[in-house]
């Protein structure tokens, strides 16, 4: 059996974060739609899900045509058989995280960014699947105090809470 590896570039529009992960269920579209619209009523987003048996579609929800259309075509790219995007406007991951995490279908979460992501994706005879993502870069050496300092403000705007 030969295994073929591609990088797949996903688009993040600017301002926006994604969530990669895998499910087992063509109904998790509509939970993850109802889990985000429930857990963050302001946020914006498109949700894209690779069916991996029956018709095979990218089956798709969202409130946002543009940030629908984004995660059909990241999800397309991806090809992997019930994994799952999300593209997200006026909320971060940490916002809904936990609770997409506890959705019955979802089995594991691969990236929550907002960093450049790339996905590795292995290909068989069989399909698509996700082996790992790239998120952001590598680093480049270890914080001093003024690192730590924009560090914590930077959290406090997005989590709003004090360290």
């Amino acid at each position: 059996m030969n295994i073929k590896l591609d990088v797949v570039k996903i688009e993040i529009p600017e301002g926006c974060s994604v969530i990669l992960g895998q499910s087992h269920f063509i109904k998790t579209v509509e939970d993850l739609y109802e889990t985000l619209i429930t857990s963050c009523p302001e946020i914006d987003f498109g949700i894209a899900f690779c069916e991996a048996s029956g018709d095979r579609l990218v089956r798709v929800e969202g409130n946002n045509e543009e940030l629908i259309k984004v995660a059909s075509n990241n999800a397309l790219k991806i090809a992997a058989g019930h994994s799952f995007i999300i593209v997200m406007r006026k909320a971060w991951p940490i916002n809904v995280l936990n609770a997409i995490k506890n959705v019955q279908e979802v089995t594991c979460i691969y990236a929550a960014t907002s960093n450049p992501l790339q996905v590795i994706v292995a290909e068989t005879d069989q399909g698509r699947g996700i082996v790992s993502v790239v998120d952001g870069f590598a680093p480049i050496g270890i914080e001093k105090k003024d690192n730590v300092e924009k560090r914590r403000e930077f959290l406090r705007k997005i989590v709003k809470y004090k360290l």
